[in-house]
């Protein structure tokens, strides 16, 4: 009989043990049913960056669609903003809206903006539609080929060439934005 309730104890712990470490086991990823996608679809994270090396690899056409500096960030070489990007959010008809940020500065949880940066580089060049570049400064010349290429309360210390007309044609910036140099078409 001692023995049966041995038995009958040790079985018992030992379901228990098992069920407790059945529930701590981590859950597997199912295997994917569908092809993985050859272009990234929405990038709505940001590229929190602080180097040269960082910065251009986010401003790639595998980066994300807003690239955030925290710091000033000079680059020695030419530089290309490239790629489309979703920003995760939809327009009225429910349609991903098309966004890439260059974002010059940090904010607060109120979105103010409570420092300002500089980028340098010989040249930007814009090849993503959409794009900005907000509450910075840029030293440098851009050249813009994308539609709809928007200054953000941003200084720009050089030049912006446009490539083509409609370029050119929808090309913003808000008060606040100022060029030093030329603002021209040069195909």
């Amino acid at each position: 009989m001692k023995n049966k309730t041995l038995i009958t104890s040790i079985l018992v712990t030992l379901f228990f043990l098992a069920s407790l470490f059945a529930g701590c086991t981590p859950k597997t990823t199912p295997p994917q049913t569908t092809p993985p996608e050859t272009t990234p679809d929405v990038t709505t994270t940001a590229s929190i960056v602080d180097n040269a090396d960082a910065f251009v690899k986010a401003i790639s056409s595998t980066g994300t669609w807003i690239i955030a500096t925290v710091k000033d960030v000079t680059i020695d070489k030419d530089i290309v903003l490239e790629g489309e990007f979703k920003n995760g959010k939809k327009d009225e008809s429910g349609k991903d809206i098309v966004q890439r940020k260059i974002a010059l500065y940090t904010q607060d949880e109120n979105r103010n903006v409570t420092a300002r940066f500089t980028l340098t580089a010989p040249k930007l060049t814009i090849l993503s539609p959409e794009a900005s570049i907000q509450h910075g400064i840029f030293k440098g010349d851009v050249y813009v080929s994308a539609k709809n290429f928007k200054l953000v309360d941003q200084k720009i210390e050089g030049n912006i060439y446009f490539t083509t007309d409609e370029a050119k044609s929808t090309f913003s910036q808000d008060a606040t934005s100022s060029v030093t140099g030329k603002t021209e078409l040069k195909k």
